[in-house]
């Protein structure tokens, strides 16, 4: 795997924050660096190989708010037009805080569709919200997909 550290464009890299970041505690609660948990997936450097692995990544990627990874991850059935559109209106109102895996059901490297039940704390424009959810995720052209949270 190459670094993504490296990748980055050079404004970034002048920054000690993509740095600090990468260092950091994932936000995915993962327990492990940002930069050897989510960092590869939302740089294009790795592919989740669990729908568990590409849920944490899709956390993170709120937690940071990057927009593209979500809209990328989610699934062409169920992705809305003008998703991008409606996460950046809101993103930026919202502060993830934590997140606990609750349960997960099939969503192995071998299988074509899982589900991820979890929590999320956060705040939304400074009250706090839990958000508890039953993701279902199923594969598209190999790759894992969220699809939507009916699970």
């Amino acid at each position: 795997m190459s670094d993504p550290i490296e990748d980055l464009p050079e404004d970034d890299v002048q920054d000690e924050a993509p740095k600090t970041r990468a260092e950091s505690l994932c936000p995915c609660k993962s327990g492990v660096s940002y930069y050897l948990c989510c960092m590869p997936l939302h740089y294009r450097k790795a592919k989740a190989a669990t729908a568990e692995e590409l849920m944490r990544s899709r956390y993170s990627a709120y937690f940071f708010r990057l927009s593209d990874y979500i809209v990328e991850t989610t699934h062409p059935d169920t992705r809305e037009p003008g998703l991008k559109k409606q996460l950046e209106k809101k993103i930026h109102n919202i502060s993830w805080q934590f997140l606990t895996i609750l349960k997960t059901s099939k969503g192995g490297p071998s299988d074509k569709t899982g589900k991820v039940e979890f929590l999320a704390e956060c705040y939304v424009e400074g009250e706090p919200h839990e958000q508890h959810e039953h993701s279902r995720f199923k594969r598209y052209k190999g790759d894992w997909k969220y699809l939507d949270d009916k699970g």
